[in-house]
């Protein structure tokens, strides 16, 4: 099955095919045909996971199968193409291929009605045919058409409502700031090519075999695998909604629910922190260690930044947008600080339990016509099973140990930066806190108490709603059970997991980093999710602390945090109104400078001289011309009148001309003899 994984993102390829020719005419109006290409490829990568895990495949390919062919030349050298299976590549085809599914099946009953149906389930076989493609690719050329496929592909779905402005301006916004990250990345491809003069990720003459070539002093006396690092990570910071570049992924929510469930809870957003474990080897390489450090810092701030945002808002979907900014910061901050393993084991289990928030969301949105949580309440009775779920994923969320997978991945990102860098884990801790007091705000404000508008006749969702989101439920709990001290699966194979080159740098910079049960990282891990719990429950569920006597005491810091620290705003006053001006200095310049003073003053200049060369022409030209005629035409009339017809005439002319000539001869020898004694006398 490993040699046929190619065809994992060819099946929602040609399904987006079908979708697009024959729309409503295709089984389900697309729907079914879209379904049933992510479940075989869903099939598929669970085949190749257990060939892979359990059939001792990794083994067997020495934790790499790779397949390469030529694609195109390019000067001198050639550019391939191909795929790559790791246990990477297995944890992501798990992940998208999974979300997918069940989100395409939900689908199925949140879109019933819309006119843009079809269309709808071709956008998302594209985006999974981008994304599957994205995590195989083993070749940077072949990675970053993927990505920014991805990129196309969010932005159609992000504004799929484009009637509405918000989705219109959210699509918009969500592209160019992502391209802004993207930037960064191309100019880390180009500048790994320069040096290591390869495109290809592994083999002998791959990007990873030749990064010495890299470690030699940059500018800033930087070493280039770290400026490599940095510009790669940019990348990451633009598709994964990093500080400074996050202000895209809360807007992004004007899209519909399934979209921010797929593509801004578990998959695109995922993107950039694979990328930096993709990547891992250049900052391994980094001597100096400023490329993780960076992202070490970013991640943390960014993990927190976001969280604190997370407890003023209203909107139901923008409080889960800022906890998945929050948890990407906990993905990029464990990186940053050693903890490849876990890092990329709470990418996995956050896929399974942010998918079913943001699902469990659209089942609330869908019940009840709103999105504002000020306006919910007691939908506890009134949706159990869209409430069940949606607590069983907010326990993992919060990181809660032993009976939900976000507990075991959360608590052993806590525990490598306990172990590597304790101020990045005092951050994660805070956020944990914050993390579990906004989500039980959350929770209380939207299923218990009294419904706070009366207008509002809630319902539970359709069974087609709730399979996905029981299905998610059971991963957001069990999930985690493989990365347990017992299981184990992305210890044993996620070390490895960029083949035997750099098997052994990675395990020496890993080794020691999980050290078993730490009593001290579980009590802080724990009692802080369980205080963020208890605070929330004393303000919300049972109000000990009234929140409307809190908030004058915060002040300004509330005010601060309710407008999202006016990083919006702050972008407004600067960089767009800055870009405003530039471009309209550059109209201006373009139609005072060039248009008036170039093009015009051309033209006049143009038009001056044509119209000179015009009188000179009428006047001398055609002057000379109309001369030469008008002799022309003087000397023929003149001449007409000879030309009678009569012959008399013609004789009397003749004889004339003979007297005439023959008086001029005569008269001719006269002079001629006269002139002759003349001519002696001065001799």
């Amino acid at each position: 099955m490993i040699e046929h994984a190619w065809l994992i993102p060819l099946l929602p390829v040609i399904a987006f095919g079908l979708v697009l020719l024959f729309g409503r005419k295709a089984p389900g109006n697309g729907a079914y045909v879209a379904i049933a290409a992510i479940c075989a490829s869903l099939a598929m990568s669970l085949a190749v996971a257990f060939q892979w895990f359990l059939g001792g495949a990794s083994a067997a390919h020495n934790g790499l199968y790779s397949v390469t062919i030529q694609w195109m030349p390019v000067g001198s050298q050639m550019i391939d193409m191909g795929f790559s299976i790791d246990a990477l590549s297995v944890v992501m085809l798990l992940v998208v291929t999974i979300v997918a599914s069940l989100v395409q099946i939900y689908s199925i009953g949140y879109m019933h009605g819309d006119p843009r149906y079809p269309r709808y389930f071709a956008y998302h076989s594209l985006f999974a045919a981008a994304m599957l493609t994205l995590v195989i690719a083993n070749n940077v050329v072949l990675m970053f058409m993927s990505w920014e496929l991805v990129g196309l592909t969010s932005y159609l779905l992000i504004g799929f409502w484009f009637e509405r402005p918000s989705a219109m301006r959210a699509a918009k916004k969500a592209f160019l700031v992502t391209r802004v990250g993207d930037v960064g990345f191309l100019a880390g491809i180009i500048l790994i090519y320069l040096k290591t003069g390869s495109l290809n990720l592994f083999g002998d003459a791959g990007v990873f075999e030749n990064l010495t070539r890299l470690d030699v002093i940059g500018p800033w006396g930087l070493p280039l695998t770290a400026i490599a690092g940095l510009l790669l990570f940019c990348g990451a910071v633009g598709k994964s909604a990093q500080f400074p570049l996050h202000v895209w992924l809360p807007d992004a929510m004007e899209g519909p629910t399934p979209v921010s469930a797929l593509i801004h809870a578990a998959t695109m957003v995922a993107a950039g922190v694979y990328l930096v474990a993709r990547m891992y080897p250049v900052y391994l390489a980094d001597s100096s260690g400023m490329a993780l450090q960076v992202v070490a810092y970013v991640g943390a701030f960014t993990a927190l930044f976001a969280a604190t945002i997370g407890i003023a808002q209203n909107d139901i979907k923008r409080v889960l947008a800022y906890s998945t900014v929050s948890q990407l910061g906990y993905m990029i901050m464990s990186l940053g600080v050693f903890g490849y393993v876990a890092g990329m084991f709470h990418l996995f289990t956050h896929a399974f339990f942010k998918a079913n928030l943001f699902l469990g969301s659209g089942s609330v949105i869908h019940g009840t016509g709103t999105q504002d949580i000020r306006e919910m309440g007691g939908l506890k009775k009134k949706m159990p099973w869209t409430y069940w779920t949606f607590l069983i994923s907010t326990l993992s969320l919060c990181g809660i140990p032993f009976v939900t997978a976000g507990g075991w991945s959360k608590e052993e990102i806590l525990a490598v930066a306990w172990h590597t860098n304790r101020v990045v884990f005092v951050v994660g801790v805070l956020g944990a806190f914050t993390t579990a007091f906004y989500m039980f705000r959350l929770v209380y404000k939207t299923f218990y108490g009294e419904p706070r508008k009366h207008d509002i006749h809630a319902h539970e969702s359709p069974r087609v709603m709730l399979v996905p989101l029981v299905i998610l439920a059971f991963l957001a709990i069990f999930a985690g059970y493989v990365g347990t001290p017992w299981a184990n699966v992305f210890e044993r194979n996620l070390v490895p997991v960029l083949g035997h080159h750099y098997e052994q740098v990675l395990e020496n910079k890993l080794a020691g980093m999980h050290h078993g049960f730490n009593l001290t990282v579980f009590l802080f891990a724990t009692g802080s999710a369980l205080l963020g719990i208890f605070m929330a429950t004393i303000i919300w569920l049972k109000p000990v602390l009234r929140i409307e006597k809190l908030e004058p005491s915060f002040g300004w810091l509330a005010k601060l945090v309710e407008n999202k620290y006016y990083i919006d705003e702050i972008y407004q006053a600067t960089i767009i109104r800055g870009l405003m001006a530039a471009a309209w200095l550059a109209f201006a310049f373009d139609k005072w400078v060039i248009d008036y003073a170039i093009v015009n003053g051309v033209g006049y200049l143009t038009r001056l001289a044509s119209d000179l060369w015009g009188w000179f022409d009428r006047t001398f030209v055609d002057g000379l011309v109309n001369i030469i005629g008008w002799i022309t035409k003087t000397t023929g009339s003149a001449l007409r009148y000879l030309q009678t017809g009569v012959a008399q005439h013609y004789i009397f002319l003749l004889v004339s001309a003979l007297v005439v000539i023959s008086l001029a001869v005569i008269a001719g020898h006269i002079r001629e003899e006269a002139w002759i004694p003349i001519a002696g006398f001065y001799r």
